[in-house]
């Protein structure tokens, strides 16, 4: 058997997918030392790790846009297998299908956020998914789902048929517990941080709720009093301009401090320096960075939409993403109560720990053997 991987997310994105196919593919290689791999990507890996001997890797000279247009917009048949060789079996964590000649096919749906909640995409991404996520549920053997939140949405909003879909949960890199005070001291000098903090991490778009954690916040500040900053780490995205309006009409330049992307290695000591931390995304695949912040041993408040609750289980505090007010409470609970943060804090720890890529490695392996 021979697999072939798409691994560009891994090599073109830093945060989101990116993390999850890098984390996801070195576990398999850590317990999978005997089938042959083939990583195809369009770019060159800057990850200078080696890899076992079983797996080879392919580095197209060519972007991903170039070949997003050759594959999802223009729809030329160029079979993967030109790339990668002979093929059993190809994977794309990353929701398209490239054309695959003869070997069987398994492809990641990491959400259906573009279906649940199309205000919140770009009109181009928009059309681009609506195009080419379809197409490729319809060709794929097998679908590999984040979470049951995500085979669900699969089942009711695509019709897919359940017998089709498995769940591979992400999981969190043992690199995420808590730091020491030197660690965060160092951190928060790199970002210039003083004082408590709240965080948020996400790209800045409409899906993560930010306008109104910002308003939340604000509510906090006025009424309350708290002397916290609203720190939020994630690049730039789309639909974002609300955010920087909302921050300018509140008059909160000040406090509310934009990181922009942070480094990886920055994310742990980020984590354990929050006071607590604040999901409240209006949809989610699963939501790794609840699960990253518990390991830290950070109080966490989220969301209680799509793959939340699954993913937090009873070691977060929940609330309704689109009720300003509970978000507000939620935080000054996750602040100011000290017996429900040391139960989030200790249930936290448990939750984060049952997940692990050495097992989202098998369940993914086990897939594969089906399909092969």
């Amino acid at each position: 058997m021979r697999i072939g991987i798409d691994f560009t997310a891994a090599v073109r994105q830093q945060a989101g997918i990116g993390r999850y196919t890098r984390s996801l593919v070195r576990a398999l290689a850590e317990l999978d030392q005997s089938t042959a791999y083939v990583l195809l990507s369009a770019g060159r890996d800057p990850d200078p790790a080696p890899w076992p001997e079983n797996f080879e890797r392919r580095e197209l000279p060519l972007t991903d846009r170039h070949l997003s247009i050759l594959w999802q917009k223009l729809r030329i048949p160029l079979p993967v297998e030109v790339f990668t060789g002979g093929i059993s079996l190809f994977h794309s964590p990353d929701f398209v299908l490239p054309p695959v000649l003869c070997g069987r096919t398994a492809l990641t749906i990491h959400d259906l956020s573009f279906l649940r909640l199309p205000e919140c995409s770009s009109p181009g991404l928009l059309a681009y998914l609506n195009d080419a996520v379809p197409r490729s549920i319809k060709r794929a053997d097998l679908l590999l789902a984040d979470s049951e939140s995500t085979l669900n949405d699969l089942v009711a909003l695509m019709g897919v048929d359940l017998g089709r879909i498995r769940v591979v949960y992400p999981a969190v890199d043992s690199t995420f517990r808590p730091a020491d005070h030197q660690e965060i001291a160092r951190m928060r000098e790199r970002h210039a941080l003083q004082g408590p903090y709240i965080l948020s991490l996400g790209t800045l778009q409409p899906r993560k709720n930010y306008v109104r954690l910002i308003q939340a916040y604000h509510r906090l500040r006025m009424e309350q009093h708290i002397p916290h900053s609203l720190v939020i780490g994630g690049g730039p995205g789309w639909l974002d301009q609300p955010i920087y309006d909302t921050i300018a009409e509140l008059d909160l330049q000040e406090h509310v401090r934009l990181l922009g992307f942070v480094d990886e290695a920055d994310l742990p000591a980020l984590y354990s320096g929050a006071e607590v931390f604040a999901f409240p995304t209006l949809y989610e695949g699963f939501g790794i960075p609840v699960l990253e912040a518990m390991a830290c041993g950070t109080p966490v408040v989220c969301s209680n939409t799509s793959s939340l609750p699954e993913a937090a289980g009873d070691a977060g505090l929940l609330f309704e993403p689109t009720d300003t007010d509970a978000l507000a409470d939620a935080l000054l609970r996750g602040i100011s109560d000290s017996a429900l943060r040391a139960r989030l804090i200790s249930s936290g720890y448990a939750q984060a720990t049952r997940y692990t890529w050495k097992e989202s490695a098998q369940r993914l392996h086990a897939a594969y053997l089906e399909l092969a």
